[in-house]
C-alpha cells in the first residue's frame, strides 16, 4: 500500500475492500530504529500469507492519511518503535484500551502523536477498531539519518513476528506459512527499500554505524 493510494482515499471515509483486520507497520526507514515497524510488517509478510480479509500495510509516517483504513478495520495490530523506558531491543505487547496512551506518551517520533490522533479521530467518527494491539520495541538509535536498525533491535524482529502471530490467532486469524517470500511487486513494502537492498546501498554502513 503506497502513499499515493493512501492520499487518494482522502477525507476519512471508510475504505472499501472487504478487510476487517489491519496489520500496520509505522515509522521511517531512513532514521535507524524508527524503521522497526515497517521492517516487522515486511518480515510478517515475507513469512506468512493471510486470507483476503486481513490487510498488511506499510503505513510509514502517513498520519491522518491512514484514517480511512483504521476506520475500516474491526481489529488493528500495530508494529512500532516505542520509548517504554526499557533497555534497547526490549519488546512489549500492549492491548486494547492501553494502546493509544503508548502511541503518544514518551513519543520518539512525531508520527506517534499523529497516530494517536488517528485513533481518536476514528473513535469520534463512530467507526474504530474493536480490538487493538501494539507490538513495540525499545529503540536504541533514532538520530542516524540513512542508518539502519541497530543489531539489538534488528534481532528482535523474529520475536515481534511471533508475538504478532499470537495476537492474530487470538483474534481468530489463521496465518499460513509461505514456502517462499512474495515476488517483487507483491511485497507489502517498497522493493527498492527492501532491507538487503537498503543495506547495500546506504553510505557508511560499516561497523562504526552499528
Amino acid at each position: 500500500m503506497g502513499a499515493a493510494e493512501m492520499q487518494a482515499a482522502g477525507g476519512g471515509a471508510c475504505v472499501e475492500g472487504g478487510f476487517d483486520t489491519l496489520v500496520l507497520g509505522i515509522g521511517n526507514l531512513l532514521w535507524a530504529d524508527e524503521g522497526f515497524g515497517i521492517r516487522a510488517v515486511e518480515a510478517l509478510d515475507a513469512g506468512y500469507a493471510f486470507a483476503p480479509e486481513v490487510r498488511l500495510m506499510d503505513g510509514g509516517t502517513q498520519g491522518m492519511f491512514l484514517l480511512p483504513w483504521v476506520r475500516s478495520a474491526q481489529r488493528l495490530l500495530i508494529f512500532d518503535a516505542i520509548d517504554f523506558g526499557l533497555e534497547p531491543g526490549e519488546l512489549r505487547v500492549i492491548r486494547d484500551e492501553r494502546v493509544p496512551s503508548y502511541m503518544g506518551a514518551k513519543k520518539v517520533s512525531m508520527h506517534q502523536t499523529g497516530f494517536q490522533e488517528v485513533l481518536a479521530a476514528a473513535q469520534l467518527m463512530g467507526a474504530s477498531p474493536q480490538r487493538l494491539a501494539l507490538v513495540g520495541v525499545q529503540p536504541e538509535c533514532l538520530d542516524d539519518y540513512g542508518g539502519s536498525l541497530r543489531p539489538r533491535v534488528h534481532a528482535r524482529i523474529p520475536e515481534a513476528v511471533e508475538r504478532a502471530l499470537a495476537v492474530l490467532r487470538d483474534w481468530g486469524v489463521e496465518p499460513v506459512a509461505r514456502s517462499r517470500p512474495p515476488a517483487p511487486g507483491q511485497r507489502v513494502g517498497h522493493d527498492e527499500l527492501e532491507l538487503p537492498v537498503y543495506e547495500a546501498g546506504r553510505p557508511g554502513c560499516g561497523a562504526e554505524r552499528l
